[in-house]
């Protein structure tokens, strides 16, 4: 981001240019989760991290949204650059309140300090009480106090206004985005303060910095959004890591040609399903079937067969089958395997693992009977995508107290297959790749059926010509996405989300993957 930053001045770019795009791209992050105008409190800096947020700001007002400007610093102290962009938002109907003085205005003391220290604390309490007011509704708080060229520790004021960012946030239940990222988080490290604001939207700039992507930094940073700056290139290197995004992903999946048929898109064959647990099998099923997959056979055991048949989704075939060890005589393109199997034919799915030259997706069951005897993963005639969860990676390899990124890392460097690192910010590895960071989702994907949802998408993303490790980038961000639509646009919650919910909306999700800029 210095390299591309100092390229960019070199080339007679001008701050307020970059400060200009910066702000665009973050108002049109929030409008992406928070469609509707709200209220918007902003709290600004004295720094281009700052300018960046009051630009944001007048973007959002001109939509409808209605803002409030709370200053970390006396405005007599602010760059002409800075005084410019408060003056533009001055000219529109937005409050602009100085936290460097109390709430009546007379006692020159900051306002943070004054919540803080109870020193007069009238006026302190009168002013959260009107900040409590002004977030009576679903609002947003903008974090625009520190960017990237600040490091922890703080200091007062801003370290006051971090607090009262977070205690607004827990008694109030506002989103908080920050720019560019948390004020208090070290943007190379990860490191943090302890008053860090903890943020449940960064909005990155130009690039994603490694130090949000560390794994102490995920309750933090919250979901991840890059604004990429035209006038901003990275340097002509290959990355040792990636952030998945809809920029990068959107060029994988071109569009159909007029004259496509359904045997071009690949035939997937799901291995799902036991007593108990059909519903592994549908929700495969159904994601496959909705990531674009041209046909899809469901392999059930014939005790369930009956149960199975009557339940799935009617664009799929339904065969019951005496042993999986038949399989291999299939003619599939992709397999889809485990979700729901249980382990009691644990040997002839092993088997089937080993033998099947297809490209297969191994998610819950088995990679538990994996984990009897991984190194079968050396031998396998076929390329495997492996989509474990926290749980079940433990159960395929002892990594002792490493980060998942290095887990990963080192299970690829072992194994001659593709990891798809299931949790917050999921991981896709693969050796000789850049580790990929998946950037959407949230907590209410933590619930049943969303790993098989995600077998089924990974495999249908397969059957269309997709890498595995390309698959996998993309059934992560176009599930999470799903599940992030799901809330913000259909009005469900973290605690009300569920599999099928994603299922609704992974067309959207895939229409803004293919409306994406390349």
């Amino acid at each position: 981001m210095r390299d591309a930053e100092e390229a960019a001045f070199a080339r007679g770019v001008e701050v307020e240019t970059l400060m200009d795009q910066a702000g665009a791209g973050v108002a049109r992050a929030i409008t992406k989760f928070f469609p509707r105008p709200g209220k918007c409190l902003v709290f600004a800096g004295k720094g281009h991290n700052a300018g960046d947020a009051l630009v944001a700001a007048d973007f959002l007002r001109r939509r409808g949204w209605e803002i409030q400007v709370r200053l970390a610093f006396k405005e007599s102290d602010c760059s002409e650059l800075m005084r410019k962009k408060l003056d533009a938002l001055r000219r529109a109907p937005a409050e602009i309140r100085d936290v460097t003085a109390s709430g009546s205005g007379d006692s020159g003391v900051t306002l943070v300090e004054l919540w803080a220290e109870a020193g007069d604390y009238l006026n302190a309490k009168q002013d959260m009480i009107a900040a409590e007011a002004y977030l009576a509704n679903r609002t947003i708080i903008l974090d625009g106090l520190l960017g990237l060229g600040a490091n922890p520790p703080l200091r007062d004021p801003v370290r006051k206004a971090c607090r009262y960012i977070n205690e607004l946030r827990r008694g109030k239940n506002a989103y908080v985005f920050a720019v560019d990222l948390p004020t208090g988080l070290d943007g190379d490290s990860g490191e943090t303060d302890a008053d860090c604001v903890v943020a449940d939207f960064t909005v990155t700039i130009g690039f994603a910095k490694h130090g949000l992507l560390v794994d102490n930094a995920l309750d933090l940073v919250g979901r991840l959004e890059v604004v990429p700056l035209p006038d901003l290139k990275p340097k002509e290197t290959t990355p040792r890591e990636l952030l998945a995004t809809a920029n990068s992903l959107g060029g994988l999946l071109p569009r159909r040609k007029f004259s496509a048929y359904k045997n071009q898109f690949g035939r997937i064959g799901v291995v799902a399903g036991s007593k108990g647990f059909i519903g592994a099998a549908l929700m495969t099923a159904q994601g496959a079937l909705r990531a674009g997959a041209g046909l899809v056979e469901v392999f059930v055991p014939e005790d369930i067969y009956p149960i199975v048949a009557a339940s799935a989704p009617q664009e799929s075939m339904v065969k019951p089958i005496q042993a999986y060890r038949d399989l291999l005589d299939e003619k599939i393109d992709i397999w889809a395997l485990g979700p729901g199997l249980g382990k009691s034919r644990a040997t002839e799915i092993m088997r089937l693992i080993e033998d099947a030259k297809q490209p297969m997706v191994v998610d819950a069951d088995g990679l538990n009977i994996l984990s009897e005897k991984i190194d079968v993963l050396k031998q396998c005639h076929g390329p495997r995508l492996l989509t474990p969860h926290p749980g079940e990676m433990n159960r395929l390899f002892d990594s002792g107290k490493t980060s998942r990124a290095k887990t990963a890392r080192n299970f690829c460097e072992q194994f001659p297959v593709t990891l798809l690192l299931k949790g917050s910010r999921t991981i896709v590895c693969e050796r000789d790749q850049p580790l990929s960071y998946n950037s959407t989702g949230n907590p209410g994907m933590a619930s049943g059926g969303m790993g098989d949802v995600l077998t089924g998408v990974c495999a249908g993303l397969v059957g269309q010509g997709l890498s595995l490790y390309d698959a996998a980038r993309a059934g992560a961000w176009v599930c999470g996405r799903a599940a992030e639509m799901s809330i913000f646009h259909s009005g469900q919650s973290e605690e009300s989300l569920l599999s099928r919910d994603v299922l609704s909306h992974l067309g959207d999700a895939f229409n803004e993957l293919h409306n994406s800029p390349v």
